[in-house]
């Protein structure tokens, strides 16, 4: 946000305050604050970035948009999809943008990818695979002592909500919107409240076909972050999480692998395009209204999972 043009960061909050001062110092940010509402009301503030646990986005936006700021929020949107189209109408009634973190849309292998489907490289899709396990302790994501990760109702549910939403959302980036969904969602190993296994299976409006599995509480040995993008003439396979390579087999032209660097801020195309569509010369392609179709499969896939 400092290193953007045309942005600043001009406070930040937490509720410690002397963890908010240190921060404000370490970092060369001219104010900080211990209450939330206080730093939301500050008529030097246009835009506010939300990067609490999902439980708070609904109560922050609808705070932020009543003073007129631009919002930019993190994922997954909120804990249900209801939760979302409420921040959508509540931004929509305000006149104020609503921006959601899902910044893989921005990365460049991401792109490529995006570019080689448009293109045609492994023919016409025919199906999406998804195939997520992880050891109880996933090290993809910090661990914390107060894990809220894994609290449903501080996050809508387990690692399935902080991770498969990058990995369902970067997918209707590509082929657009899910419109069938089915799921199972078990607690296998019963070591917190939240899922730790879903299957699915979803179609999108085009005619592709998506399935998908996450299991977090596989061995370590049996570990894998992996998509698989099959064609008429190929297929394309990429981690979401797990290194920034994709790889294409054709049948023509064999095969090809592409590793790509990443910016020193992941977020920072993302944040980039959001300036810019704020400033009016841009168009950020990750919204509120495209975040809630996200969350709407997640609750799809996991409505019939009960504790």
């Amino acid at each position: 946000m400092q290193k953007i043009k045309n942005s600043e960061l001009l406070a930040v909050m937490r509720r410690d305050g002397e963890k908010a001062r240190d921060y404000a110092n370490r970092h060369n940010v001219p104010k900080w604050y211990d209450d939330a509402d206080l730093l939301i009301q500050d008529p030097e503030i246009n835009a506010i970035y939300i990067a609490t646990p999902p439980y708070a986005h609904l109560s922050y936006v609808k705070k932020a948009a009543a003073v007129g700021k631009a919002i930019y929020v993190e994922k997954p949107m909120a804990r249900t999809y209801a939760e979302c189209r409420e921040m959508i109408e509540v931004c929509e009634q305000a006149g104020v943008p609503l921006f959601v973190a899902y910044y893989r849309r921005m990365l460049p292998n991401f792109l490529k990818l995006k570019s080689w489907i448009m293109e045609g490289a492994i023919g016409e899709i025919r199906h999406v695979q998804v195939t997520m396990r992880q050891p109880l302790h996933p090290d993809v994501v910090a661990q914390v002592q107060d894990n809220w990760r894994v609290d449903p109702d501080l996050s809508g549910g387990g690692y399935f909500y902080d991770l498969a939403s990058h990995q369902l959302d970067l997918l209707d980036y590509l082929f657009g919107p899910i419109e069938s969904v089915d799921g199972i969602a078990r607690n296998q190993a019963g070591q917190y409240p939240a899922e730790d296994f879903v299957t699915g299976v979803f179609g999108f409006q085009n005619g592709i076909v998506g399935t998908g599995s996450w299991c977090f509480t596989s061995s370590k040995t049996s570990r894998i972050d992996q998509t698989q993008i099959i064609g008429s003439e190929g297929e394309i396979s990429f981690p979401t999480f797990d290194g920034s390579f994709i790889e294409m087999k054709t049948d023509r032209f064999g095969e090809q692998k592409l590793n790509f660097e990443m910016p020193d801020h992941i977020q920072y195309p993302l944040i980039e395009r959001v300036v810019e569509t704020l400033l009016g010369r841009g168009d950020c392609p990750s919204t509120g209204q495209s975040a809630a179709r996200t969350n709407w499969v997640m609750e799809e896939m996991t409505k019939t999972y009960q504790p």
